[in-house]
């Protein structure tokens, strides 16, 4: 079962891959990728004046543990923002 959220999260990154990132207060260190995927934003439904790209999304879903229990969690990274958002939960 997955939950699916949106909260930004605060991601450290080695070789452009997430190490831990910081969910609710609390600390998470990646043990392992587990998939990895970019797609494009819907460039019909933004506009941008100045013709840019709208660019892309990387997806990261990693097995993480803030302590000895492991989930799985699915990261979104927004290269335009540059920011990163916790996506969605496994159960």
């Amino acid at each position: 079962m997955t939950r699916v959220f949106g909260d930004p999260v605060d991601v450290w990154t080695s070789d452009g891959r997430p190490v831990r990132f910081v969910w609710r207060g609390r600390l998470y260190r990646v043990r392992r990728v587990l998939e990895h995927w970019v797609t494009t934003r819907d460039w019909w439904r933004e506009q941008h004046p100045d013709g840019e790209a709208t660019g892309e999304r990387e997806f990261w879903r990693v097995e993480a543990t803030p302590d000895r229990e492991i989930g799985v969690y699915e990261l979104r990274y927004d290269a335009v923002s540059d920011t990163w958002l916790l996506s969605r939960v496994w159960d």
